[in-house]
């Protein structure tokens, strides 16, 4: 009797062990494509990405470089004031997406050029995506928003 309560424990605690096992490569697997790195440009420059990696980019669309017009294309550069990095997205560019705002962009860095699939704006003229803020006052040209 009491070698079935020591054999039916171990199995108790290896099915314990095998089920934790498989629940973390689930939620691993289901979560390979929803975490995506954000990176400045300057980082994106110093350190280029390959084709394959999703990551996020952000900050400030760079004046005097969004071209409209070629088909669905929409081409602009995205810089943190160290570093310019060309964009390329097909689609429907949010209301709020203009030049001098602040952007962040979902997508890949192929033959130096980011090649978005998703882009967002900031939704007011206070707000600024966190990582865009902190990339902007690293290279120093972050201007707080005034006080109303």
């Amino acid at each position: 009797m009491r070698g079935l309560k020591k054999k039916r424990r171990i199995q108790v605690i290896a099915l314990a062990a095998v089920a934790l096992i498989v629940s973390t490569v689930l939620i691993g697997y289901a979560m390979r494509d929803g975490i995506n790195f954000f990176r400045a440009p300057s980082q994106v420059v110093a350190e280029p990405p390959g084709p394959s990696e999703v990551f996020r980019i952000g900050g400030l669309v760079e004046d005097g470089t969004l071209k409209r017009g070629e088909s669905e294309v929409i081409r602009f550069s995205v810089t943190d004031g160290g570093a310019s990095v060309p964009v390329v997205f097909k689609g429907v560019l949010p209301d709020l997406f203009a030049e001098n705002q602040g952007m962040i962009g979902t997508g890949s860095y192929v033959n130096g050029v980011f090649e978005a699939t998703e882009i967002l704006a900031k939704h007011d003229e206070d707000y600024m995506p966190k990582e865009v803020v902190d990339a902007l006052k690293e290279q120093g040209i972050y201007k707080s928003a005034p006080e109303s």
